[in-house]
Formats: C-alpha cells, sequence, structure tokens
C-alpha cells in the first residue's frame, strides 16, 4: 500500500516538473542558464521559508549538514545543466535525456541504500530507456551541446535523489527542501555574479512561477521517498517524457513523429509493469 501511495505522489511529481520545463522552454535562451537556475531556487528559498519558520537549522547533526550541502552542490551544478540542454533542445528530447537518471539511482539505491534488486525494476527501467533511445533515435544526428549538458546532469541528480531517500528517514519534507534551496543558491551565487544581467519583470515573474511549481514537484517527490522504495519510483517518472510530448505539441508546436509515440508506448508499458508488479511483491511480503 505504501509503494502504491509513492507511485501516486511520483505521477504527481512527473506532472508538476514537466510545467517547470514548459517555463523554462517558454524563457527561450535569453537569460544565462546559471542566472536563470540562480533566481529559480532564489525564490525557492523565499517560498519556502514561511512552512519553516519552526525548524532549527542549527540543531542538524554536522554529518547530516554535509549531506545537505553534498546534495546542494550535486543538485546545484545539474540543474545548470539541465536549464542550458532546456534552452537548446526540444522538451521531449531533454526529457527522455534525463531517462539516464533512473539507472545510476537503481544501481545507488542497491549499492549505498541496500534496497532488493528486483528483477522487474531492471526490466522496467531497461523498457524505459529503451522507449527513451527510441524517440532519440541515436546515431542518425548530431550530437549537440545540450545533449551531453542534460547526459552530465544525470549521474548528479542521481546523488541528489539517492541522498534525498536517505534524508527522509530523519528530517521533515519541508525542512529537506529548505536546505536544497539554500545550498543550490549558494552553490550558484559566484557563478550567477560573474555573468549577471539585469532580468525583466517578465523573466523574473516566470521564474518566480518555474521556482512555484518546481518546490512543489520536489515536496512531492520527498512525499514519494517517504512512502516507497526509491528504485520501485524510478520507472515512473518514464512518464514525464508523455506529458513533456504533450506540452511540446501543444505549447510550442513541436511535433511528435512516430518514433515519439512508439518510445512513449514503451515508456508507459513499463511503468504500468512495474507498478503491478510492486503490489505483488508488497501482497506477499505482508
Amino acid at each position: 500500500m505504501k509503494n502504491k501511495a509513492g507511485i501516486l505522489w511520483m505521477v504527481a511529481t512527473t506532472v508538476l516538473f514537466v510545467i517547470v520545463t514548459a517555463v523554462v522552454r517558454y524563457l527561450g535562451s535569453e537569460m544565462h542558464p546559471i542566472q536563470a537556475a540562480f533566481l529559480r531556487y532564489a525564490f525557492g528559498v523565499v517560498l519556502i521559508i514561511p512552512f519553516c519558520l519552526r525548524a532549527s537549522l542549527f540543531r542538524i547533526p554536522f554529518s547530516r549538514l554535509r549531506l545537505h550541502a553534498l546534495r546542494g552542490v550535486a543538485h546545484g551544478i545539474a540543474i545548470m545543466l539541465w536549464f542550458f540542454a532546456m534552452m537548446r533542445l526540444p522538451i521531449a528530447e531533454v526529457t527522455a535525456l534525463s531517462f539516464m537518471t533512473p539507472v545510476f539511482i537503481i544501481i545507488g539505491a542497491s549499492v549505498f541504500l541496500k534496497e532488493h534488486f528486483y528483477r522487474h525494476r531492471a526490466i522496467a527501467v531497461a523498457l524505459g530507456i529503451a522507449g527513451g533511445l527510441i524517440i532519440l533515435q541515436p546515431g542518425f544526428r548530431v550530437i549537440d551541446l545540450g545533449a551531453i549538458a542534460q547526459l552530465v546532469a544525470a549521474p548528479l541528480f542521481a546523488v541528489s535523489m539517492l541522498i534525498a531517500k536517505n534524508l527522509t528517514r530523519n528530517e521533515s519534507n519541508g525542512h529537506i527542501l529548505l536546505m536544497l534551496s539554500v545550498f543550490c543558491t549558494l552553490t550558484l551565487t559566484l557563478p550567477a555574479i560573474a555573468i549577471w544581467r539585469q532580468p525583466t519583470l517578465e523573466e523574473l515573474s516566470w521564474l518566480f512561477l518555474c521556482a512555484f511549481f518546481a518546490t512543489a514537484g520536489h515536496y512531492c517527490m520527498t512525499m514519494a521517498f517517504r512512502s516507497a522504495e526509491i528504485a520501485a519510483l524510478q520507472p515512473i517518472t518514464f512518464l514525464q517524457l508523455v506529458w513533456a510530448t504533450l506540452m511540446g505539441l501543444f505549447l510550442f508546436g513541436e511535433q511528435p513523429n512516430f518514433w515519439v509515440w512508439l518510445g512513449g508506448g514503451m515508456i508507459v508499458i513499463s511503468a504500468t509493469y512495474n507498478a503491478r508488479k510492486e503490489r505483488t511483491v508488497r501482497s506477499l511480503s505482508d
């Protein structure tokens, strides 16, 4: 039952993160990705602080503070690379490339979090990645710098998610979100100052909206991690490609071709297959 709740939280996460993707895509390449990432997390701090006023930041054991800092650095660098990729590539392509993250997560969850590596999880992840590769059609196009940036970001996002899963054992969702925003902002401050330009009011408004949906998405993701094993949730993230494809089609006229629909179908199958198997595993363990 817990895994079912976690899956529902992760589905909500995929929807919210695709909305963030659409906002960043709309902003285009006028603003430097480092500055855009910095403003997104600075606004995130502003949004979260009112809900964390009772939390004492000075009672965190040093070992966990180091985890927060490590997560913030990894996530901060990854988000810069992601903003760069989003400003150069179609939404569906960036989202498909992001599916390398679950590979690192499932390996990391098995090695560092001691989660059992069920065969159905490996099958579901393989199906999802195969669907993403069908959409990308590697070998048939020149590799863009944005694609390279997203591939480098994938293991960094995996580090962030694995640490988040570890932190849910001892800390509240609000606290975890606040620390992520604080350390990401600190990580991005100096690089942002180096390339800073005065943003327009419209850009600030869109980035505030981006921060709102991203913060909500991270809250849902943290709830998912609290409710289920992280490896069980990763194939669900493949649904994000379906939402991204639809968003690109209806908002930006990015017409999906046959391969997008074929790959998207495989991704839906992988998520559905994993959810059914997780229910079976949970019922047998209970």
